[in-house]
């Protein structure tokens, strides 16, 4: 029988497999410009050296019109998506997700450098 339900809260998801390690990250962010398919690209290349993780492909992006530019990155360890809007306003949003231990501080903190900011946030879980 198939069981299945939606919770509202990580913190009220039950561990399924706690013998496999995750760590997941989504940082997101204000900028003052557009960001580019080039810029995507440099940013998960960088991320991945900032984690420490070993890429298997090089950062891929794409456009879609109506809802702006998405890019991934695969890692020997998992990977990462970003999306980036111009509409309403410059805004992306990271989602990291790992089967390796990295530092959130740090990825953060070189978000907000690389897209020169005005305003980031991060949450793990």
């Amino acid at each position: 029988m198939l069981t299945s339900q939606v919770l509202l809260s990580a913190g009220d998801m039950p561990d399924l497999a706690p013998a496999i390690y995750r760590q997941r990250l989504v940082i997101e962010g204000i900028c003052p410009q557009a960001i580019t398919d080039q810029a995507i690209r440099l940013y998960l290349s960088d991320l991945s050296d900032i984690c420490s993780m070993r890429r298997l492909i090089e950062p891929v992006t794409h456009r879609s019109a109506k809802f702006g530019w998405a890019g991934w990155v695969h890692w020997e360890e998992s990977g990462a998506h970003f999306y980036a809007w111009e509409k309403p306003l410059f805004f992306f949003s990271v989602d990291i997700y790992t089967c390796k231990n990295f530092n959130p501080q740090k990825a953060l903190a070189f978000t907000s450098v690389f897209f020169e900011t005005d305003r980031v946030v991060g949450k793990e879980f």
